[in-house]
């Protein structure tokens, strides 16, 4: 009975710091954030991403504009920096069928 009781415990404490970690881990923000609030928020705001005549219409057009704007901004990023940062904005802004 001792012994049952002492493996409950253990269990409780380990799995509430594991549901903590899990939890806070999930705020951390990705390269994609990162990046994008490093170089990119300075001149956009969320409503750069919802005006009307936006030239993102697609996964493929989302990706090019990131692109674009980060040889414009004379950004150094490679192909994942560029992903990531699309994938960021897809996921926070466009919402566009996309295969990651």
């Amino acid at each position: 009975m001792l012994m049952r009781s002492i493996l409950l415990v253990l269990l409780i404490l380990f799995g509430s710091s594991a549901q903590a970690d899990t939890q806070s881990s999930l705020h951390e923000p990705g390269r994609g954030e990162l990046l994008y609030t490093t170089h990119c928020i300075a001149c956009h705001n969320s409503q750069v991403h919802w005006r009307d005549r936006r030239l993102v219409t697609d996964w493929a057009s989302l990706r090019a504009e990131v692109r674009r704007w980060q040889k414009i901004s004379g950004l150094v990023w490679n192909d994942e920096d560029n992903a990531a940062v699309a994938r960021y904005l897809n996921e926070h802004y466009y919402l566009y069928p996309a295969s990651y």
